[in-house]
């Protein structure tokens, strides 16, 4: 007899993990079940995020940050540093260990929540009699079949490939082979001027690599607030990225240990030789052999499940969750939802609010936004007003040596309601959640005016944003 479950979630990444924690926190009796590999052979939970996205992206963005201002910025603290060398293999193996505590990190989390964890091949079969069944394959062959009252899937996502640069694991890269790099590349080529591109360009970058960053868009940064996209610009060149636009890769060919790019531009054909090239457009659904014939689960034409706005995919009791459906590809957003259908399996009520996921760049300086755009708002036709700071006019900035950037603030000019906030600077990751809750609780910039921030601190750049958006800023003279 087949061993059944309240919950069977298909997944260990961001979406599912989170799921089978709030799952087994409810009560429920929980299988979680992943079958994501290593390069070095092992078996981990946590899927894309914690393995080779997010979180080694992050660890290594910080060790070459580090650097990069031990030979930038030190000295004007009048910290002088001599025969400074960097160690990539340490930075790699810190790295590594930050990712294997994390991973082993959510084992416990799970446990604790008395949900069991299976590592290995989840399948969605064809119920029978009403009851729902996934066929489960261990990393050793071994095959059982489980039954499910609920089944929750997340699968999440992969890199999509470029026909025109297929990845061969060695001199063409998706994302998390750029992590793995054990030497900086003399030339770096990245397709892709998105989130990941940018990040692993400035990895890359401040370690010595001469970086072109081909993008097949003639806009920079079009998801970004207009403003932002052309102060982060400013700033990458003075990294030393080579941002090319409207520069649509049509082939690459593998010489000699290097990669001959080809592309066309405004100019027409051009040439690329680099020693590595990654290949930095994006992510699609991961659906592979989740689903046998006669489930009743459907996917759209982009490969997404699909679902409604409670993440139900139409079969009964049977949801998806994070990359693998419609939304932001974002490792929170994924959270949300999957704590969200665990909670509605047992009985709460609970929504996720998609208006107000925030995202984030972790480049120097840092990128992040929540809501609209200007350009989008004023696109609506509602009146709007718009205030900003600059974080050169922030004493807490300035003593910090980062200065770059502002914080801006868009809002309805009828009943002051804040729609968008956008910040390039220090720490706007973290700065962002503050705008985020404000939103969530419909706040105005009066709201934000009348609350009152510690001095001195980066947070302030955004109160004075929001003044500013009544021309009534305090430190700073809108000119």
């Amino acid at each position: 007899m087949a061993k059944h479950y309240d919950v069977i979630v298909i997944g260990g990444g961001p979406a599912g993990y989170p799921a089978a924690i709030r799952a087994g926190q409810n009560g429920l009796k929980v299988v979680c079940m992943d079958g994501w590999k290593n390069y070095d052979g092992s078996y981990a939970f946590g899927g894309t995020c914690l393995n080779a996205g997010c979180i080694p992206s992050k660890a290594l963005l910080e060790s070459t940050e580090l650097w990069h201002r031990v030979n930038s910025e030190f000295s004007l603290h009048g910290i002088h540093v001599t025969g400074a060398r960097f160690d990539l293999a340490q930075m790699q193996k810190r790295k590594a260990g930050i990712v294997k505590t994390s991973t082993q990190g959510i084992l416990a989390l799970l446990k604790a929540a008395k949900a069991e964890a299976l590592t290995g091949h989840g399948k969605l079969l064809p119920p029978e009699a009403g009851v729902h069944r996934v066929e489960f394959t261990a990393v050793d062959g071994a095959v059982e079949i489980f039954t499910g009252t609920h089944v929750i899937l997340a699968s999440g996502s992969q890199p999509f490939e470029l026909n025109s640069a297929p990845f061969n694991g060695e001199t063409i890269v998706d994302s998390w082979g750029a992590l793995e790099f054990s030497a900086v590349p003399q030339r770096l080529g990245v397709i892709g001027a998105g989130v990941i591109g940018l990040e692993l360009g400035s990895v890359w970058r401040r370690l010595g690599a001469e970086v072109v960053v081909l993008e097949a868009m003639e806009q920079f940064l079009p998801m970004a607030d207009g403003a932002v996209a052309k102060e982060a610009a400013k700033h990458f060149k003075k990294l030393g990225l080579d941002i090319r636009l409207g520069a649509k890769v049509s082939g690459a060919v593998v010489n000699a240990d290097a990669v001959q790019v080809t592309y066309n531009d405004a100019k027409g054909e051009q040439t690329l030789h680099v020693d590595k090239l990654v290949v930095a457009i994006g992510r699609r659904p991961y659906t592979l052999d989740l689903l046998a014939e006669g489930t009743g689960v459907t996917l759209d034409a982009r490969g997404f499940i699909e679902v409604d706005a409670h993440c139900a995919t139409g079969v009964a009791k049977v949801w998806a969750v994070g990359d693998c459906v419609r939304g932001p590809m974002l490792a929170h957003k994924a959270k949300e939802e999957g704590v969200a259908v665990a909670d509605r399996i047992a009985g709460h009520s609970v929504a996720v609010s998609f208006r107000t996921v925030p995202s984030v760049i972790y480049t120097a300086p840092e990128i992040a936004w929540v809501g609209l755009t200007e350009e989008q708002a004023r696109a609506t036709g509602r009146p709007i007003k718009v205030g900003s700071f600059p974080f050169a006019a922030s004493g807490r900035a300035r003593a910090m040596e980062a200065s770059q950037g502002f914080a801006k603030v868009v809002a309805a000019a009828d009943d002051d309601e804040i729609l968008g906030v956008h910040i390039i600077g220090p720490m706007a990751g973290e700065l962002i959640a503050e705008a985020v809750l404000a939103m969530e609780y419909r706040a105005t910039t009066e709201d934000l005016q009348l609350t009152i921030h510690a001095h001195p601190t980066l947070s302030e750049a955004l109160h004075e944003a929001a003044l500013n958006a009544d021309k009534r800023a305090i430190d700073f003279l809108n000119r």
